[in-house]
């Protein structure tokens, strides 16, 4: 066993600022060693993600109390019975769904619906069903199967890719979550053909790694929606060719009109249902709509649905990118090395583990592209 210090978060809706009311508490816990076919990591560094402000603020539901963190990158300390495939001293990304390889959607080459990892997930337990963490006697969840919002991380093997060692932790951390779902999204999911046009409606992590993505794809236009004017600037370094604040009035007719009747595929990366919305009213006819984004559970969208047969429209769901992790995190970070995907620009604050409210007080307020929580290396 193992005492570390992790970021807790004991219950859901804090008051904003967050600085304040200090929904996450830094405490010592108690990390059982892995068990069958788990590693121990130890977190070099963790990316702050919606997906991780939205069990702060209550619109993803999750067992509490809770070690946060999902986005992470390590180095393998210990392996348990039956791994074979990791050794200690492997550099690793951390991923969010550790598909269990064997039920239906895992079969047809589909690891984010895993079945038992969204069972598990939602348990906030480990693929096993255990919960390794501990504080007083008492089990603590985990985040995904992950909870990188701490010194070290017990995981199940499949919640690992390995990496070349020679990738910083910092920017191999962002291949876990942002850059995987968000030109994901682009290349696996809508599969983006070149010479096509794009929207993106938010430019957080995610949707910056979409315009990524879609530059990386090929395609001739990517219009970027967002209502901060940084990130519209960004979007631009990024390979944007049109901005448009998505607080302007007619926002969905101008993208119309500089798009000559709406783009090919429209990305939502916001999580709302207006940036969705938003979205499917600046595709064009025969056009996909995709959202990757997580809103409320009680959200609702409203569509003509007349327009999905009269204009042969498409709107789909991306979840992970729709990604293989084995597959697609090595193959992302090579074009990362060799420019091609240009993650790095993306990388915000580098913070302690003791200043992540205020970091996530930042990020609610999208002051921010991705602040990373480095470990020490000693520590």
């Amino acid at each position: 066993m193992r005492t570390i210090k992790a970021a807790v978060l004991e219950s859901v809706g804090a008051a904003q600022p967050y600085a304040s009311s200090k929904p996450l508490k830094i405490e010592s816990f108690e990390l059982l060693p892995p068990g069958r076919d788990e590693v121990l990591v130890k977190i070099r560094a963790a990316g702050l993600c919606h997906s991780d402000l939205s069990v702060i603020n209550g619109s993803r539901v999750r067992p509490m109390p809770m070690v946060l963190g999902h986005e992470a990158a390590g180095v393998i300390v210990e392996t348990g019975p039956g791994v074979v495939e990791f050794s200690p001293g492997d550099h690793v990304v951390l991923v969010f769904v550790p598909s269990c390889g064997h039920c239906v959607p895992c079969a047809e080459g589909r690891p984010a619906l895993c079945e038992p990892a969204a069972v598990t997930n939602n348990d906030g337990s480990l693929l096993s069903g255990s919960r390794h963490l501990h504080r007083n006697g008492t089990s603590v969840n985990h985040h995904l199967g992950v909870s990188a919002f701490a010194e070290y991380a017990v995981v199940s093997k499949n919640s690992v890719v390995k990496i070349n060692s020679d990738l910083p932790f910092e920017e191999a951390a962002l291949f876990g979550c942002a850059v995987i779902t968000g030109a994901g999204a682009v290349l696996n999911t809508a599969k983006v053909k070149a010479g096509s046009t794009v929207a993106v409606v938010g430019l957080g992590g995610v949707g910056l790694n979409s315009v990524l993505g879609a530059r990386l794809a090929g395609a001739r236009q990517i219009v970027a929606v967002d209502l901060k004017d940084k990130k519209l600037e960004l979007s631009k370094e990024l390979g944007a060719t049109d901005i448009v604040r998505a607080d302007a009035p007619d926002c969905a007719a101008i993208v119309r009109s500089i798009s000559d009747g709406g783009v090919d595929y429209a990305f939502e990366m916001a999580g709302s249902t207006t940036a969705l919305e938003l979205a499917w009213a600046i595709t064009r006819r025969g056009g996909q709509t995709v959202t990757a984004g997580l809103p409320h559970p009680d959200a609702r969208l409203s569509l003509p649905a007349l327009q999905i047969v009269g204009e042969e429209r498409t709107l789909r769901g991306s979840y992970l990118g729709s990604c293989v992790p084995v597959r697609d995190i090595p193959a992302y970070i090579d074009l990362y090395q060799q420019g091609l995907l240009p993650v790095d620009k993306l990388m915000g604050e580098r913070i302690s583990l003791s200043e992540i409210n205020v970091a996530f007080d930042r990020l609610a307020a999208g002051e921010s592209t991705r602040q990373i929580i480095v470990f020490d290396e000693n520590s």
